[in-house]
């Protein structure tokens, strides 16, 4: 089989943030790893991320935020994700989830304190995820 292997995915950018372009270039390469993917586009909240998950079997659900509310926008999901039985769910998060010029170091510890399995900064390549996933989801 292909890297990614079938593996599902459920991506989307999450509250009110409608910046639809990275989310669709994420979805392009990580068909092209071979995952397969679920894009729920723009405006996403919580509980459609993890209905989602919930419908399609994920592996993983990858949470995009550019507008810099990231941080509270993902605040509780990880709880959510407990509650609906995905408790062991792969959870990525990046793009600029938060406010302003803040080291990343100290927004990655929020970010994994929140229940995140890996924190991207802006500028992150696709490639460096679909590493990630390959990694955490044992493919390949």
């Amino acid at each position: 089989m292909e890297q990614g292997e079938g593996r599902m995915l459920v991506i989307g950018v999450i509250g009110a943030d409608v910046h639809a372009v990275g989310i669709r270039i994420l979805e392009f390469a990580f068909r092209e790893a071979g995952y397969q993917v679920t894009n729920l586009g723009v405006m996403v909240s919580q509980e459609e991320f993890i209905g989602a998950a919930l419908e399609t079997g994920a592996d993983a659900i990858i949470v995009s935020s550019l507008y810099g509310h990231g941080e509270l926008d993902c605040r509780g999901l990880r709880e959510k994700c407990e509650e609906a039985g995905l408790g062991e769910i792969l959870l990525y998060v990046g793009g600029n989830i938060v406010v302003g010029k803040q080291d990343f170091s100290d927004v990655e510890k929020r970010f994994r304190a929140m229940g995140f399995d890996r924190v991207f900064p802006p500028g992150t390549t696709p490639e460096e995820a679909i590493a990630c996933l390959d990694k955490d989801l044992g493919v390949k």
